[in-house]
């Protein structure tokens, strides 16, 4: 399982991105793999093939509509069971309370 954190950038598409954010996110949705949209790029939690071949659906959505585009991916490849989204996040708000 990895997690991906990706965010696709439309090179001179102007300030307002919020049309190609909410075209890839349905294209995310559509996968039926967990994420979550943050401010700042999309998480998505699934194995290798799968992740990149929603990120490739993504990239290619947005290139369809503009002649340069920037994707950034992070990933975090961990033999671990599913449900690290939220588990992470989790993780760390519980050592919050304890301190």
């Amino acid at each position: 399982m990895i997690l991906a954190e990706f965010s696709i950038t439309p090179i001179g598409a102007g300030e307002s991105l919020s049309e190609y954010v909410a075209e890839c996110l349905r294209i995310v949705r559509e996968s039926g793999l967990p994420h979550e949209l943050t401010a700042m790029g999309t998480i998505i939690e699934g194995d290798w093939d799968q992740v990149m071949a929603v990120i490739k659906a993504c990239h290619m959505a947005v290139r369809k509509r503009c002649r340069r585009v920037s994707t950034l991916i992070k990933i975090d490849d961990r033999e671990a069971p599913p449900g690290r989204i939220r588990a992470k996040v989790e993780s760390v708000l519980k050592k919050l309370e304890q301190a």
